[in-house]
C-alpha cells in the first residue's frame, strides 16, 4: 500500500499541529484538503464509524453520484495525505485549552495527546431508530428517512411510514412523490387533524392504526409491517424519523453544550451552534457537518468543511501576523504604547 493511501497509527502522531480534525468524514476530510493545500500541519484523527455505513452508495454529490461510501472516504484520505495532512485511526475523548494562546490539548482514548492551535470537529450525529424490533438490522437497506437520499432507489415501490411524531404526514405527503403506494402507520404517533387526513386521501395515502411490533422478512427481504394484532401489511420499505443526537462529547468537554431542535413543538435531534463558518463560542474552535446541522447532506458537509476550513485558515494567519509582528518589534527594541 502506498504511503498516500496509509492510515497512521496514533503512535505516529507529532506533538504539535495547526489544526487536529476530530472526525474524518466529508466535513473532517474537506476542510483537511483545503488546509493541508495551505500549507498547515494537519491532522485528522477518526472514529472510524461514519454514519452512512450501512447505506450502499453516497447521492446527490455532484461527480461522485452513486459512490459507496467507503470508496469515497478512502479517495478523501488519499487527497488529504497528498498534500501531506495526517489521518490516524482512534476516537478522541476530550479537548482542554492549554494556557495563554498556546492552543488546546487533544486527548484520545489510549491515553495519547498531541496539541493543536486550532480545533475543528466534524464528529456528526447519531441516528436514534424507533424500539421497533428489526429496524436497526435494515436501517440504510429498506428502512430509511431521507428520500433525496434514498427515494430513488425504491421509487415505485409498497413504502410505508411509521408515525411516531408530528412531522408523519409531511413524511408520508413527501415520499409520495416517488411512489403512488404509500401506508402511513399510526403506530405511537399523535391523532392526525382532519386537514392532515383530507391531504392524505387526496394524495391517495392508506392510514392503517394500531401499534407496529416487528418486521416481517422473507429472504432477507422486507416484505412487510406486522401490527400488534398480528396483522401483516406487505411493504418494501419503511420510513421512520429518527431522533438525530449530536456526537458532542468533545465539544461538551470544552464547555459547549448541546442546543435541542424542534419541529412541531417536538424535538427531534440536538446539534451544537456555531456560525456560518463554524465558528464555535469557544475562540479557536470550529464545528461542521451533522454536528451542528443535523438536516445537512453529504455534500453540504463536505462544503461546511471546507468553509470552516478557509476561517480557520484565515484566524491563523492573524495569529502568525501577530507573533511576527512581536517577534520583530523584540528584536529591534522597538516599544509600542
Amino acid at each position: 500500500m502506498s504511503s498516500v493511501n496509509r492510515v497512521n497509527s496514533v503512535n505516529d502522531m507529532k506533538q504539535r499541529y495547526d489544526v487536529v480534525v476530530v472526525g474524518g468524514g466529508a466535513a473532517g476530510l474537506g476542510g483537511a484538503l483545503a488546509l493541508s493545500r495551505a500549507r498547515r500541519s494537519v491532522l485528522v484523527i477518526d472514529a472510524g464509524d461514519p454514519r452512512n455505513a450501512p447505506a450502499s452508495h453516497v447521492h446527490n454529490y455532484l461527480g461522485r453520484e452513486g459512490t459507496p461510501p467507503a470508496e469515497l472516504t478512502a479517495i478523501g484520505r488519499a487527497e488529504v495525505a497528498g498534500y501531506g495532512g495526517e489521518i490516524v485511526r482512534g476516537g478522541v475523548v476530550s479537548a482542554e485549552r492549554l494556557p495563554g494562546d498556546e492552543g488546546f490539548r487533544v486527548v484520545t482514548e489510549d491515553g495519547s495527546a498531541v496539541v493543536a492551535r486550532r480545533l475543528l470537529v466534524t464528529t456528526g450525529i447519531v441516528d436514534d431508530l424507533p424500539p421497533v424490533p428489526g429496524l436497526a438490522e435494515r436501517w440504510g437497506r429498506e428502512v430509511l428517512h431521507c428520500p433525496y437520499c434514498h427515494g430513488s432507489e425504491v421509487a415505485d415501490r409498497p413504502i410505508g411510514v411509521l408515525s411516531t411524531g408530528p412531522l408523519s404526514v409531511h413524511q408520508a405527503l413527501m415520499w409520495r412523490q416517488w411512489s403512488d403506494d404509500v401506508t402511513l402507520f399510526r403506530h405511537t404517533g399523535p391523532e392526525f387533524g382532519d386537514e392532515e387526513y383530507e391531504q392524505l386521501a387526496a394524495r391517495g395515502i392508506a392510514v392503517v392504526d394500531g401499534e407496529v411490533t416487528g418486521l416481517e422478512i422473507t429472504d432477507d427481504r422486507l416484505t412487510g409491517l406486522r401490527l400488534a394484532g398480528g396483522r401483516v401489511v406487505a411493504r418494501e420499505v419503511v420510513v421512520v424519523q429518527p431522533r438525530f443526537t449530536a456526537r458532542s462529547a468533545v465539544l461538551e468537554s470544552l464547555g459547549l453544550v448541546p442546543v435541542a431542535q424542534e419541529a412541531a413543538g417536538h424535538v427531534i435531534g440536538s446539534y451544537i451552534a456555531a456560525d456560518p463558518s463554524g465558528a464555535t463560542e469557544v475562540p479557536g474552535v470550529w464545528a461542521a457537518g451533522n454536528v451542528t446541522n443535523l438536516m445537512e447532506q453529504l455534500i453540504g458537509a463536505a462544503n461546511a468543511g471546507l468553509r470552516a476550513a478557509v476561517a480557520i485558515n484565515a484566524d491563523l494567519i492573524a495569529d502568525d501576523t501577530r507573533r511576527a509582528v512581536e517577534a520583530r518589534r523584540a528584536g529591534s527594541g522597538v516599544v509600542i504604547g
